[in-house]
């Protein structure tokens, strides 16, 4: 038995397009892609089946079913395989396929992580090549990421002089309850100055527990030559740095203390007094000043406002840690700014999925966005001067 001659094929092929018009188009590339393979099957091993060669590079193994979704719909194809040593054969014209199905796979976890919806997704690669993919095909393309997302959130670490620490909180389905689900991020200030996304957790657990956790695993990564860490006063993220950065100093987020500073200012016309106050105290030139400031301050306000007296005396000390340093160094760093901004932008992408289904999708679209942000940073300009000397 032989090969049909290309002659007959393509009478086939026009056979089946005469019979069914535009409906034939599917099973017409059918055949012309299985005869292809079957050519291309026949130049790899030098010989066609059956046929006596010394130049033989192995053997013809049947065929083997394979379905590929197209613009002409589903072709049910049959892939010829090959035994023997050099058994390593795969149709070219599949191998191109195989290509754009990985870039497609690509696109559909792309939008995703730009934050559009599945649904949008299914309508997008509708339009666009005709294909019917489900809400579960696009989920498994942007779980493909999770191994590259893994390799970045476990990468090394090295010389970080500034750390700064945020979290923010996302609704998560957990046994069928809707619960606050918190997301720790860590950027940081590298030794040429440049910003870098050092990593982000996300978990259920305690406060405590979790930051914890999330400085332990910085640590185990490889960070060092840290002088300074920023942060808000979340709930024991306090108590873990001191565990896990001992000695390190840090500097409660100025803007945080300025917003706090409100709940304790009983009429509201004086709100912008209070806030011009500390203003002042903050940008005083060392830390002297800012504390002689801060007495007078609370003086001030004893007996007008104790209750605001008080907090300023107790916590705006911690914000006036920035002032060991230059002056050129402390604007970027009395604040939380840089991980804010993060914020804001994960927060753009969140909302459009409102509740995530479980830990691992937050996850992913998270750390998605934070590693192409992080690359951007590392490739980028510089955000600090670090010609100054640090005390």
């Amino acid at each position: 038995m032989t090969h049909r001659t290309e002659g007959t094929i393509l009478n086939t092929v026009v056979e089946t397009i005469l019979a069914n018009g535009f409906d034939g188009m599917g099973e017409a590339m059918t055949v012309l892609l299985n005869e292809a393979m079957k050519i291309e099957r026949s130049k790899f091993l030098r010989a066609d089946p059956w046929e006596r060669s010394e130049e033989r590079n192995g053997h013809s193994n049947g065929f083997k079913d394979k379905t590929i979704s197209t613009r002409l719909g589903k072709l049910s194809l049959l892939v010829p395989q090959v035994r023997g040593e050099n058994g390593g054969f795969y149709p070219s014209v599949l191998e191109k396929g195989l290509r754009s199905e990985r870039a497609l796979t690509v696109a559909m976890a792309e939008m995703y992580v730009q934050g559009v919806s599945t649904r949008k997704v299914t309508k997008i690669l509708a339009d666009l090549c005709g294909l019917e993919v489900t809400a579960t095909q696009v989920s498994r393309a942007a779980m493909q990421l999770d191994e590259e997302l893994k390799k970045w959130r476990l990468r090394p670490l090295g010389c970080i002089p500034f750390l700064q620490l945020d979290a923010r909180y996302e609704k998560v389905r957990v046994a069928g309850a809707v619960v606050s689900c918190a997301v720790l991020i860590a950027t940081g200030i590298m030794e040429d100055g440049k910003r870098s996304v050092l990593g982000v957790s996300v978990s259920l657990s305690e406060a405590e527990v979790h930051w914890r956790s999330f400085l332990s695993s910085l640590k185990e990564r490889g960070i060092h030559g840290l002088r300074m860490i920023t942060s808000d006063s979340h709930e024991g993220l306090k108590a873990a740095c001191r565990a896990v950065f001992n000695g390190v100093h840090w500097q409660r987020c100025q803007v945080h203390l300025q917003r706090n500073a409100t709940a304790y200012v009983t009429k509201a016309y004086q709100r912008a007094t209070v806030a011009l106050d500390i203003r002042t105290i903050f940008n005083a030139p060392d830390r002297q000043e800012a504390e002689r400031l801060l007495e007078k301050m609370v003086d001030k306000y004893k007996k007008e406002m104790p209750r605001l007296a008080s907090w300023m005396e107790s916590d705006l000390p911690e914000g006036l840690t920035v002032l060991m340093l230059p002056a050129s160094q402390r604007l970027r760093l009395r604040s939380t700014n840089m991980v804010e901004r993060l914020n804001r932008e994960i927060k753009r992408r969140t909302r459009v999925v409102s509740i995530f289904p479980n830990e691992e999708s937050l996850l992913r679209l998270v750390g998605a966005l934070l590693m192409e942000t992080g690359e951007e940073w590392e490739s980028g300009k510089k955000y600090l001067k670090m010609e100054a000397e640090l005390p």
